[in-house]
């Protein structure tokens, strides 16, 4: 099979010789991509995305020299818009390190195997898993836009269905529905949907906002269990708002952000006059656990028309059937834009559909979303 004329360039930072080999290997299976360059160590890897000028690096996290987040923060000060999907390990440590390079820049992860002795599986585990990322964060014009594994990259996740492919929108898609002059009811709560490119975005938006909100913030990030815990801990640590893993029944409270543990579904519920949060290991949705849609379909229900759900960058097409429930009852659904997302997938999903009342660029989803809450 003959290459495209424009095959996805990659480098490959990874200081084992072994590794390095399977991946390059892996990746030049593929007739869509094409490896430009390898690099063993940090120090190389900045050099090499200087000479190569890559389309996206898979990079590393421990290495000698320089480690992998110090060569991605270095690698951003020239390169800002650079993908750079993380290569790390699945202990506590590697998940550590992973929301440090997810929130410094990166722009999505992949868990090592355990095992790299047995090379045809390591190829198929990084042809399943590698690949799909890669194509999804590096779109060719005519081509799908891939939409599957939601679960970020455990080899391990109870969930590994692929989900369908979504045709990427053309200039012609409508952004958002018909202007006008709507009034909006106050808002009670806002809920987020968000993938791939997620860690860093949250990040943009805690660091903004300058008070808590007004309301509480329920939020499904798609990641494993652990990684979501460590994602909370690192962003109560950027401004005013304290983020938690909830616990069964926990009560949702104004000026808090709560993300679902990884691994759970989480869900609102009323209980007599009050909101409660509800956690359950129900079959996937999307191939996701947590599903962003059972939130937004319990949010519609509890807060029905004074619910905000917001759907942020991400592949598949999680968030989409909730933003429809959320839309029936009269409560706003806003996508982020197509330019700011490290994948449109789950924000033009919504926006495809018609369902997005207003789409919002990421540097206006903080004030925006303070505004809409504080009216209230």
């Amino acid at each position: 099979m003959s290459q495209p004329a424009n095959p996805i360039r990659v480098l490959v930072v990874e200081d084992s010789l072994i590794t390095r080999h399977l991946i390059v290997t892996a990746l030049n299976r593929d007739p869509a991509i094409s490896v430009v360059g390898t690099a063993g160590n940090g120090l190389e890897a900045i050099e090499a995305a200087q000479k190569y000028q890559p389309d996206l690096v898979t990079m590393d996290i421990e290495m000698p020299e320089l480690d992998g987040i110090a060569a991605l923060q270095q690698i951003r000060r020239n390169q800002a818009q650079l993908p750079v999907i993380m290569l790390s390990s699945l202990t506590q440590r590697g998940a550590r390190e992973t929301i440090r390079a997810l929130t410094s820049g990166a722009s999505d992860y992949l868990a090592k195997p355990k095992g790299m002795d047995n090379p045809e599986a390591a190829y198929a585990y990084l042809t399943a898993e590698l690949i799909p990322k890669i194509k999804a964060l590096c779109p060719r014009p005519g081509t799908l836009r891939v939409a599957q594994r939601e679960p970020m990259g455990l080899p391990t996740a109870p969930v590994q269905a692929a989900a369908p492919a979504t045709i990427a929108p053309t200039a012609a898609t409508p952004q958002s529905k018909p202007a006008g002059k709507k009034t909006w009811p106050r808002v009670d709560a806002v809920c987020i949907a968000i993938s791939t490119g997620g860690p860093m975005a949250l990040v943009r938006l805690f660091e903004h906002w300058e008070q808590p909100l007004p309301v509480p913030l329920l939020i499904v990030q798609h990641m494993p269990p652990k990684f979501t815990a460590l994602l909370a801990e690192r962003l109560s640590t950027l401004g005013v708002t304290t983020v938690e893993e909830p616990y069964e029944g926990q009560v949702p409270l104004a000026g808090y952000a709560y993300i679902a543990p990884g691994g759970w579904h989480m869900e609102v519920q009323s209980v007599g006059a009050r909101q409660r949060l509800h956690l359950s290991d129900a079959i996937p949705e999307n191939s996701c656990r947590p599903a962003a849609d059972l939130l937004f379909r319990s949010a519609a229900q509890v807060y029905g028309r004074h619910v905000l759900a917001l759907v942020m960058t991400g592949m598949g097409t999680d968030g989409l059937n909730g933003a429809r429930s959320i839309a029936q009852v009269g409560g706003m659904v806003v996508a982020q834009d197509q330019a700011s997302s490290a994948v449109w997938g789950m924000p033009g999903a919504v926006v495809n559909a018609g369902l997005a009342d207003e789409v919002w660029p990421l540097d206006d989803i903080a004030k925006s979303i303070w505004q809409r809450t504080k009216r209230g």
